[in-house]
């Protein structure tokens, strides 16, 4: 599968190097691929920036009437984003301990035009020490809806459930959601 994937993409690079507007060039099913592989590369660059000690501006991820829901506790526009993380400085942060990183896995990504939808697994490992093993610190599942604006793809309702490691500060807001849905929210 991985092959398959980096032979497309491979493909549809060098296709590019050809064409005067590659995105309008593109024919939907590879559009789709290449909206894909952009969504997947936005998670994954939101999620790099945990485990850092400087400030990111993670509100910058998503539209402007964004919702994000983080174990119930919610920002309502992407100006109360940075709020839900401001939070959470109360609690115990892995980074202080050792090095931390957020492990992305089993993508679920939709695209249907300018709007798409995505689930994920994540795992927060942090390493103490370079003497002793890697230790998972929490785990959870993420919901997203996304709308792709002046060519970008940007997340419009966000819903992140921790399936372990909950942080203190939203013990009072969590309620377990197993079976979330995110295109009937």
């Amino acid at each position: 599968m991985f092959a398959r994937c980096t032979v497309a993409l491979t493909a549809l690079a060098l296709a590019g190097c050809t064409a005067h507007d590659s995105s309008s060039a593109a024919d939907p099913e590879n559009r789709a691929l290449l909206d894909r592989v952009a969504i997947q590369d936005l998670v994954g660059r939101y999620y790099s920036n945990f485990g850092k000690s400087d400030n990111h501006a993670f509100e910058d991820y998503f539209t402007d009437d964004a919702v994000l829901d983080v174990n119930g506790k919610v920002a309502h526009g992407k100006a109360e984003v940075p709020g839900i993380y401001a939070a959470l400085a109360g609690d115990a942060n892995p980074a202080s301990k050792g090095v931390f990183h957020m492990i992305l896995s089993n993508p679920v990504i939709d695209v249907n035009g300018d709007t798409a939808t995505a689930t994920f697994l994540w795992t927060g490992v942090l390493n103490d020490n370079i003497d002793g093993p890697p230790r998972f610190w929490e785990q959870g599942r993420e919901y997203d809806r996304l709308v792709k604006k002046d060519g970008k793809w940007l997340i419009k309702h966000r819903v992140v459930i921790a399936d372990s490691g909950l942080p203190k500060s939203m013990k009072d807001t969590y309620k377990p959601r197993m079976d979330y849905d995110i295109t009937k929210d």
